[in-house]
This record gives C-alpha cells, sequence and structure tokens, in this order.
C-alpha cells in the first residue's frame, strides 16, 4: 500500500502542478481518499513521501503560501511542455500513424501533463493529405531495427498500387543484409545489400509487409560511397557535376533551403529579377523534373551538355503534345 500511496501522489503532482500551478497537503489527502479510497494519510507521511520521491531524483519545490502552508510542485517532469506539444504536433501531422495510432500516442504524452497543459496540448495543424497509411510503419521500423541489430538478413514481401488504388505485393527470396534506415523527403527508406551482385538496393519502408529475419550476416559490407553534393530523390545519380541556374529572386529562399551547402550565389547583372546559383548536383532524369517543377523559374546555363540534355528532355515532353 505505502508504494501505491507514493505513486498516485506522484501522477496527482504531474497532472496537477507546475511552476505556476502548486498542490498543497490537504489537496492530497482529498485527493488520496477520493481516488484510492486512502482516508487517514496524514500530513506528515504525505511529506515523507514527497521526500522519497525527491530522493529518487524528482524535482519538487515547496513554498510557504497563506498562513504559512506548505505547497508543493513537480517542475522538470523530463520534458518542458513545448517540447511535449512539438511532439504532439508532429505525431498529429504523421502520414504514416492511423488515427487510432496518434490517440494511444499523445495520451502517453498527456500523462506528462498538468491538466490545465492538456487543454492547450490539442493540435491545431491538419495534414493536408488524402491517402491513408498503407501499412503499420512503427511496427515495419521495429521489426528492421531488431534485424539490423542481430545481424541477421533479411526478406518481405513489396508492394506497388495498380490502377485500382490497390497495394499489390510479391514475394521472392531476397537474403539480402540491412544495412540502415533514411529517411528522405517525408519517406522511409531501408537500403540493403545484395551479397549476390554486390549492389546496394532501396525499398520504401511503408510498401514493406511480412518482415522477417533471416541468416546470420558475416560478410563485411563494403562502405557506401557518400555523396558530396545535391542529390533530387534517394536512388544513385549517373554522375555529379556543378551546375549554373539562372534563378527568379522569388525562388531564392527555396533554392537556399533545397541546395543548402552544395550552392553559392551571387546577383545576376544581366537580370537584376535573377540570381545565379551554382550547385554541385547529382545528374539524372530525376534532377530534370527537379528543375522542371519551378517552370520559367530555373534555367540551366551551364555546362553546356547538361543544359542540351535537359533541352532534349524536354523536347520528348513537347512532343508528346504536339499532336
Amino acid at each position: 500500500m505505502e508504494h501505491e500511496r507514493i505513486i498516485y501522489i506522484y501522477d496527482y503532482l504531474c497532472r496537477n502542478t507546475d511552476e505556476e500551478h502548486r498542490v498543497s497537503c490537504k489537496d492530497i489527502q482529498n485527493y488520496l481518499a477520493k481516488t484510492a479510497n486512502l482516508t487517514d494519510v496524514s500530513p506528515l507521511t504525505i511529506r515523507r513521501d514527497i521526500d522519497r520521491l525527491c530522493a529518487a531524483g524528482n524535482d519538487i519545490r515547496r513554498i510557504n503560501g497563506p498562513h504559512n502552508t506548505a505547497l508543493y510542485s513537480l517542475i522538470d517532469k523530463g520534458f518542458t511542455f513545448n517540447e511535449i506539444r512539438f511532439m504532439v504536433d508532429s505525431i498529429s501531422i504523421n502520414k504514416f500513424l492511423t488515427t487510432e495510432q496518434k490517440k494511444k500516442l499523445i495520451h502517453k504524452f498527456e500523462g506528462m501533463c498538468t491538466d490545465a497543459e492538456i487543454r492547450h496540448l490539442i493540435s491545431r495543424i491538419s495534414l493536408n493529405s488524402s491517402a491513408a497509411p498503407s501499412l503499420d510503419l512503427l511496427e515495419n521500423l521495429d521489426k528492421i531495427h531488431r534485424i539490423i541489430s542481430e545481424r541477421r538478413k533479411i526478406n518481405f514481401q513489396y508492394g506497388k498500387f495498380d490502377t485500382k488504388k490497390q497495394m499489390n505485393y510479391y514475394s521472392k527470396s531476397r537474403e539480402m543484409i540491412p544495412v540502415r534506415v533514411v529517411y528522405f523527403d517525408e519517406h522511409f527508406y531501408l537500403r540493403c545489400f545484395n551479397e549476390e551482385n554486390e549492389q546496394f538496393r532501396t525499398y520504401r519502408i511503408d510498401r514493406m509487409k511480412d518482415i522477417v529475419s533471416g541468416g546470420k550476416s558475416r560478410k563485411k559490407i563494403p562502405e557506401e560511397k557518400k555523396y558530396e553534393g545535391f542529390v533530387a530523390d534517394m536512388f544513385a545519380p549517373e554522375h555529379f557535376e556543378y551546375v549554373t541556374m539562372r534563378v527568379k529572386r522569388y525562388l531564392l529562399d527555396e533554392m537556399l533551403e533545397q541546395l543548402g551547402e552544395y550552392g553559392s550565389f551571387r546577383d545576376d547583372n544581366d537580370n537584376p529579377d535573377s540570381v545565379l546559383v551554382r550547385a554541385y548536383v547529382g545528374i539524372n532524369d530525376r534532377f530534370y523534373l527537379w528543375v522542371l517543377k519551378y517552370g520559367e523559374g530555373v534555367e540551366i546555363v551551364e555546362p553546356a551538355k547538361t543544359r542540351n540534355d535537359f533541352k532534349e528532355f524536354l523536347q520528348k515532353i513537347s512532343k508528346m503534345y504536339s499532336v
């Protein structure tokens, strides 16, 4: 009963106190009597229980209130309220979690807040997406991390959508070595190493199911070459090179965010409404599609071969609409 009483007191302090809200021994007595049917707990016992909670590392502050009444508040609960609210908002906008999963996770964070804070915890962020989560991403990630930590190979079914918006899964013996999980452009990917052809492969984790571990992985995996430039997607570009682009000024902020340390920027003396951006980028069709999405806002200036390749890329698209 003693341990149970301390848990009730800790829970009450968690939910009802912070730097601005405090409770007295009388408040705690009333709570114990009403919630746990503990009607004979003395103020001395409560103070001793609070001392034990403090000795266990909990930051419980005491101040003197009116008529020299001792008032208590639990200050450090592991996370600040702003940190909890940020995590709750992140959960709210996660498109891979179902509504029920979001409710369960958020409820766990509510246990770290006072009742007053919970009223301010309701997320007002909405997700602009019509796509429902296809699989239990959390379960997939957990399985993958376990297999990686056990240094085992991995097998799974992999899915692709058909014209009826149904995910069709196909299975084959993969026995690949899972290397690492990568988050890129709002998706989780698994990088694997195929021992047969000694090539790295990439899979969307939300399109995997029936994940099972295989035999022990004993082969030393070659170190992947790290990209030292901007890449437009998760898949390896054909090559890297420095590209100069003429960018409309209204896109400057976005270019700074997209290219980061890989880009340098200067004024375009011939076009006051534009800037010249020189960046080290990975070249493939995905890069051309990335440029294309900005329309007339981005123009590849040089090198001449890349500019001409992009021109031919556009001509193929234009030819589709020439009839």
